[in-house]
């Protein structure tokens, strides 16, 4: 049995790595396994916003962001069958305390490339990658794990484990917890695509209302490379998935006809669903594998942002014995409370309105939505919304 101080990640996404890297940063030793052996480089989320950008500044992250996003606070809603548009600028959302007042669009992956390399520039860091967690038991004292890897199965003893491997979490199988809520019946399909969005009026983020040909568009970088995801028949297979994309495309593209190169694809099923406790003895669960949301809205990866400072603050209070555990328990109700009342909502709002079936009512939200990007309230709005998402502070 190999014994390792600290606290073992499971996970190598962006909510593994930044819980990982705040935990080494307040001097605790970390692993983080991985089933993979590389970082996935499947197209996920794009954008950040203030909120997330502010926790990547707080770990020394800013510089980073600032060499590689493209930064905007325009968005655009619009209707596919009519071509009609509202652009909104979002610059006047945030209040004036803001450090970072816009969204900056890149990759997930590059996040999670960004987070390791800060991370494992520490020395009481490390990844370990082909690393499958297949069993999990825990006592008073600490948490036994078993892996398997290339060399065979090994034997893992720590202190406390962070379940950050995803909404097909094996940390949260392993505990037994269930993953309460339901799967939307479509598959989504994310795509990335070089094409001129911006001439055809589209801004930086984008979001097409169709009963079918529903779509969120939204620039990726710096670069004319663009983020179209919309929805697919669920079962088909994922070749035939990749052959329709230039069907679906004929109805999302502006002008179809012009030219366009697909770099990435990558089918998914979406979920609306929480495990019922984000803590069981000496585990924790954090971001997908806790709760997963669809990404209308991007608060998928912002809720796991978010659940990673939280977790960072708590689980370093209590191995510092600067808090007792009951901190982590309030970390679970706290963050789960947020998912449930606001979050998923949330979420599941943009998901229904994009996609809404009668003509009647996806006339009425654009009209809401018009008047409510002509409100001087919208900024106020903005920022309680935010601070909804962030929840209460955690009590150390």
């Amino acid at each position: 049995m190999e014994k390792l101080e600290g606290v073992v990640v499971v996970g190598a996404g962006p909510v593994g790595f930044l819980c990982a890297l705040g935990v080494a940063r307040a001097g605790i030793p970390v692993t983080v396994i991985e089933a993979e052996a590389t970082i996935s480089d499947s197209p996920r989320a794009a954008v950040y916003f203030p909120n997330t950008l502010r926790i990547l500044g707080g770990l020394g992250l800013n510089a980073d962001v600032e060499a590689i996003a493209y930064k905007s606070t325009r968005f655009s809603y619009r209707l596919v069958a009519t071509q009609e548009s509202i652009h909104v600028d979002t610059a006047n959302s945030f209040p004036p305390d803001m450090p970072y007042p816009y969204n900056a669009h890149f990759g997930q992956h590059i996040l999670a490339q960004m987070v390791s390399r800060h991370l494992l520039r520490l020395p009481h860091a490390q990844c370990r990658w082909n690393t499958r967690l297949v069993g999990l038991e825990q006592d008073d004292s600490g948490v036994t794990l078993t892996v398997d890897t290339p060399a065979g199965q090994s034997v893992l003893r720590t202190d406390w484990v962070v379940g950050a491997d995803g909404a097909r979490s094996g940390v949260r199988h392993l505990l037994g917890l269930p993953f309460e809520g339901h799967t939307w019946p479509e598959r989504f399909v994310a795509t990335n695509v070089r094409y001129d969005f911006e001439r055809y009026g589209f801004e930086p983020a984008n979001m097409l209302a169709d009963p079918v040909n529903w779509a969120v568009v939204a620039r990726l970088g710096r670069d004319d490379l663009w983020r179209v995801t919309y929805a697919e028949d669920a079962s088909l297979d994922e070749a035939e998935v990749v052959r329709r994309i230039p069907q679906h495309y004929a109805a999302i593209l502006p002008d179809p006809e012009a030219p366009y190169e697909i770099v990435a694809s990558s089918p998914y099923r979406v979920h609306e669903r929480c495990a019922p406790t984000f803590r069981v003895g000496r585990a924790l669960l954090a971001g997908d594998a806790a709760h997963a949301c669809n990404p209308c809205g991007g608060m998928g990866l912002t809720g796991g942002v978010i659940d990673s400072r939280a977790l960072v603050e708590v689980l370093s209070a209590v191995i510092a014995g600067r808090a007792p555990e009951s901190v982590l328990d309030f970390y679970s109700s706290e963050r789960r409370r947020v998912f449930l009342e606001v979050t998923s909502p949330i979420a599941t709002r943009y998901k229904q309105r994009m996609s809404e079936p009668d003509a009647q009512q996806r006339r009425a939200d654009f009209e809401e939505f018009q008047r409510n990007a002509e409100s001087e309230e919208q900024a106020l709005m903005a920022t309680t919304l935010s601070k909804l998402i962030e929840g209460n502070p955690m009590p150390v």
